[in-house]
């Protein structure tokens, strides 16, 4: 886990500075600060970031793909039945609340 994240900070600081980000500049990166990483990790990151754009992955944290933007629409329309459900529990609840306030009770 270590590993990836200092590949991770190392990408972000080469994207940062506007330097190409190469499995080198990683590595170096990496080595300057102390840290001991797989002899693969920084050549997998940065053919990963060859393809990728680094800003793209940042500004698109969490939007997920196509299917993952569903599924929330799908949740909220399921909500709305609960929510109404749960109304009617609260309003059948004050009705019996409110046999308490007829001034008898089963047990008197």
């Amino acid at each position: 886990m270590a590993s990836e994240l200092a590949c991770t900070y190392a990408a972000l600081i080469l994207h940062d500075d506007g330097i190409p980000i190469t499995a080198d500049k990683i590595a170096t990166l990496v080595k300057a600060a102390n840290v001991s990483v797989e002899a693969y990790w920084p050549t997998l990151f940065a053919k990963l970031l060859e393809k990728r754009s680094v800003e793209d992955l940042v500004t698109n944290i969490g939007s997920g793909g196509g299917g993952a933007v569903a599924a929330p629409a799908a949740a909220g329309g399921a909500a709305a039945p609960a929510a109404e459900e749960k109304k009617e529990e609260k309003k059948e609840e004050e009705k019996e609340e409110s046999d308490d306030d007829m001034g008898f009770s089963l047990f008197d």
